[in-house]
Parts: C-alpha cells; structure tokens; sequence
C-alpha cells in the first residue's frame, strides 16, 4: 500500500496531524473559516450518510464542486476528492429503494456530471476519482463496464475506489474482487480501498494502492485510555490514539492477526 489515509471527525487535524487524512465533507462544509493543511489528505463526500439519513443526495453536484473548490484553494494538499457515489450496502439500497444497477448507474452519470463542472470552471485538474460500487464480484466488473460504457477509461486514472466494503472485510471476497477488476479491466489498476477496518488492513492492505480507515475511532471508544489521557472518557477522538493506531497498522505484517489492546504512549 502506497498511501494511507487517517479518517477523522476533527477537521482542525489538518493543520496538526502530520500525517495523510480522510476528512468528511461533512465535517467541513458549514467552516467559515478552514485549516491549512500540514500534511496530503483526502476528502470523504459523506455519502453514505447522506444517503442513509434522506435516501437521496440533497447536496446538489454543483454545491458540491463549489466546495471542494474552496477546500482545495483554501486547505490545500488536496490530493482528491470520492464522488458523490451511491452505495449498495443492503441497508442504503433499502434507504433509497432503488437497486443496485440503479445505484451503479447513478454513480457513473455522477462521476462524469462532477467532471463537466469542474472543468466548466477552471483548467486545473480535477480532483474526482471514479468510484466502483456492487455487492459482489460480478456487480463490481458490471459497474466497471458502465463505465466503459460511457466512454470513461478507468485506466486513465490515478485511482479507482472500491466502495461498500465495509462488511465483507473478514473473507477472501475482497480478495476476489481485487484480483477480477485487475486481471479484466488493468492488472496495474491502483485501487482505493473505501473505509477498511483493522482486520481487513492486516488482510488485504498489500493488495491494494491506498486505503483510509476510522477503525481507530470504534476500536478507542470500546478500549481503554492511552497512558496519560485524563481529559476525555475514551480515546475515540484523540490524536495522541488516532497516531500511535496508525503506526501499529503500518508496522503488521500482511495477514499479520492478533486484536487491539489497551495503547501505551
């Protein structure tokens, strides 16, 4: 794994964290005011809560370029930006009451509406990258073939994500999925894994060329406090927690297991 990308709630870590985040547009879009920047991050369009709340996208394509606009200008270090995709978990799909082809084909005509706007409006270029959503192998090579389709060449990215992982990251599903995009579409695809818990960094972070994960979060506020944290009940937003995590992570073996304990500084 080339990059790996720290998810946060807290924006402002931006400017302290040091190291690659994963920020919510959610978390940023009400700012007057953002953070600079100290390290590369990425930004999360929030997707599946939007969807899990309303069952549609309320935020307009072009409400959503503005921003990343801004946070691009005024952030800075973009490195990109997931598309305003929409999952096919089984509890989104019965959220919208759409199905997963549906989904599929919203996400594409999606992906290239964002493209149209941002370069309506400047020459820079676009931060978008082209997300693949199924709920299984087959889903995945169909929504690749969408995208064929309409004339868009997932070659001709620097990354493609790989959403709604997220429940099947303790079997070789993954595994699978990976190695049919790469052997039909590019055996050099570089895939972007969406959310990745702990066991399944330890699994297939080898497989893949960046992931981002939260799993820190939900691992602190079941665990215990780091040595030395008195001022909050758990760690499950603490920075000191978030960095000695991703060190661990970095530093397994693949296919490397064993559960989380208690972290000491």
């Amino acid at each position: 794994m080339i990059r790996f990308y720290l998810g946060t709630h807290q924006p402002h870590w931006l400017e302290t964290a040091g190291v690659p985040l994963f920020v919510s547009h959610r978390r940023l879009a009400k700012r007057r005011s953002l953070p600079r920047a100290a390290a590369p991050w990425a930004l999360d369009s929030g997707g599946f809560s939007e969807l899990s709340l309303y069952g549609e996208w309320r935020t307009t394509p072009a409400e959503y370029v503005a921003a990343v606009r801004r946070y691009d200008e005024e952030i800075g270090w973009l490195e990109w930006a997931a598309p305003q995709d929409s999952m096919c978990e089984d509890a989104v799909l019965a959220k919208t009451g759409l199905t997963e082809l549906e989904h599929q084909r919203r996400t594409v005509i999606n992906f290239q509406r964002l493209q149209d706007l941002w370069y309506a409006a400047t020459s820079d270029e676009s931060p978008f990258m082209p997300v693949l959503q199924a709920k299984d192998r087959d889903g995945y090579l169909r929504c690749a073939d969408l995208y064929a389709a309409a004339g868009i060449d997932l070659c001709d990215y620097e990354l493609v994500g790989v959403g709604s992982v997220c429940r099947r990251q303790a079997t070789g599903e993954i595994h699978d999925i990976v190695t049919a995009l790469r052997s039909v579409v590019d055996p050099e695809l570089p895939l972007h894994g969406f959310g990745v818990k702990t066991r399944g960094l330890r699994l297939y972070g080898d497989q893949l060329t960046t992931a981002d994960s939260l799993a820190w979060s939900y691992d602190a506020r079941r665990g215990q406090r780091m040595d030395g944290c008195t001022s909050h009940t758990n760690c499950a937003n603490c920075l000191r927690y978030a960095l000695a995590w991703r060190q661990r992570v970095l530093e397994l073996p693949a296919t490397h297991y064993e559960p989380f304990g208690a972290l000491a500084c």
